[in-house]
């Protein structure tokens, strides 16, 4: 009989999982979900919900779509000895089926009155039959990694091991791009880490068109004269051209000899094809913040997909909250954002996205040397638990080392004040020497432009690396109701 193992990334936005064979380390299958399946696009709306309906109509929801992506995975239950999660903390309490309200509310004495008793998340292995309603053997291993704080958790700790930025002695920052983006500053010998709820955006979510990374969605834009080359993600997650398009109007502009033709008409747009739009809008003066300045206030991404104007602010709202979590680490390490050398993308959209482009609208520090783009860490963490449990003693003893110089940004008032600053320069269209400006007043370091892209490290061809022999299979249709 074959020993199996299954790895699983429980995201905001939704799931990744990996059938591994532990024979001979050989990845057999990957399914990604589109969608979370509780209502809501970001953490909130998810703990509202749960706090609305109960813990267990919310996690048996999680628990269907969990059994839903383990059978299509397609290997036999009964051979899986092991299963690897990774999470942030709403995730995997949710998981668990354990108390979930300090996550939801700030406060020691809010807690104490509702007599909310935090739980442990220092790290387990337990049996699968602990957990209600998986269908995987009772005695299958459940590996499941700590939590620092309440709103950073087991991804962001994978995502500064997988890269292995704490070995580099140099000024570094990692982010995972996503709903819930985590944010670390290696900085000397200390580790400072935050995370934003920068909001569904930068995952193709609360946007008009916007879908999470999947075949067929856009993923970046390429300039060809006036026009622009769509950039596609294919069936195994890989960038093809697709059609020509005049943001401008509707329909695509076919080149003569057709040989650069679309692979196949796009369905929507994703996080990384929301900064490129954004930023490639701006570029043609077809952006004037906080308003999109064509005819009929729309940028027009082929036939039936477009962007407008509240999803610029959308937009600008994800990519402010990551740009404050960035300046409010460097003011807690007492630097300036030009004082970091290298910065780490992980996540889907850290993946896709164009660095230049990113840098352009402020979604990284502008005086960068290096960018390393590197796939999903997180997915990437439970594959290392599902194989190897004794993964498990580094992320605990990291998570007891950065709990000294967490930074939580709800109650930051640094945070405050640049995320303010943020709203205003993206919805009420703040000039960026306002801006500046303010920074100083605050006694913050400065925010200067960019002066010229950084160099561009790929580690990964796509976020999930290695999809397995059998490929990728991609759920739309469970039940989120």
């Amino acid at each position: 009989m074959a020993r199996l193992a299954i790895a699983m990334d429980l995201g905001t936005s939704g799931f990744r999982a990996q059938a591994i064979d532990l024979g001979n380390g050989e990845i057999l299958s990957t399914v990604i979900t589109t969608r979370h399946p509780l209502p809501g696009g970001n953490v909130m709306s998810q703990l509202n919900f749960v706090l609305n309906r109960g813990m267990e109509v919310a996690r048996s929801k999680m628990i269907r779509a969990i059994n839903r992506v383990i059978a299509e995975l397609h290997v036999p239950p009964a051979d899986v000895v092991r299963l690897g999660v990774c999470g942030n903390p709403n995730q995997l309490s949710l998981f668990q089926g354990i108390e979930i309200r300090d996550l939801a509310f700030a406060g020691s004495r809010k807690l104490a009155l509702l007599g909310v008793v935090p739980p442990a998340r220092d790290g387990a292995v337990v049996a699968a039959h602990t957990l209600d309603g998986l269908n995987l053997p009772g005695s299958c291993e459940v590996v499941i990694p700590p939590a620092v704080r309440q709103e950073v958790g087991a991804d962001a700790l994978a995502m500064m091991i997988m890269t292995g930025m704490l070995e580099r002695q140099e000024t570094s920052i990692v982010t995972d791009f996503g709903t819930n983006a985590e944010v670390a500053l290696f900085h000397g010998d200390t580790v400072y880490s935050g995370s934003t709820a920068a909001g569904p955006a930068l995952e193709g979510q609360q946007i008009s068109c916007g879908r999470l990374a999947a075949p067929w969605v856009i993923a970046d834009l390429e300039q060809v004269g006036p026009y622009h080359r769509l950039i596609l993600l294919d069936e195994e997650l890989l960038p093809v051209r697709g059609g020509l398009i005049d943001l401008c109007r509707k329909g695509f502009i076919l080149e003569a000899d057709q040989r650069h033709a679309m692979h196949r008409r796009p369905i929507g747009i994703t996080g990384t094809g929301t900064i490129a739009i954004v930023d490639q809008a701006t570029q043609a003066g077809l952006i004037a913040l906080p308003h999109v300045e064509t005819e009929d206030a729309r940028l027009h991404l082929g036939e039936d997909i477009f962007f407008t104007g509240e999803d610029l602010c959308e937009a600008g709202k994800a990519i402010g909250a990551v740009r404050a979590g960035h300046i409010t680490l460097c003011h807690e390490a007492g630097i300036a954002t030009e004082d970091i050398h290298t910065i780490y993308m992980s996540g889907a959209s850290g993946t896709y996205v164009d660095a230049a482009k990113a840098q352009r609208v402020g979604l990284i520090p502008p005086r960068l040397k290096k960018v390393y783009q590197v796939g999903n860490t997180s997915l990437a963490m439970a594959r290392n638990l599902a194989t190897n449990p004794r993964a498990l003693d580094r992320m605990i003893d990291l998570a007891n080392r950065l709990r000294v110089n967490h930074c939580m940004f709800a109650t930051s008032k640094i945070f405050q004040k640049v995320y303010i600053l943020e709203l205003s320069y993206w919805t009420e269209g703040m000039p960026m020497q306002h801006y500046r400006r303010f920074l100083k007043k605050f006694g913050l370091a400065d925010l200067p432009p960019v002066q010229a892209p950084p160099e561009v490290v790929r580690t990964v061809k796509r976020d999930i690396d290695d999809l397995g022999r059998r490929g990728l299979t991609t759920l739309e249709d469970f039940d989120s109701r």
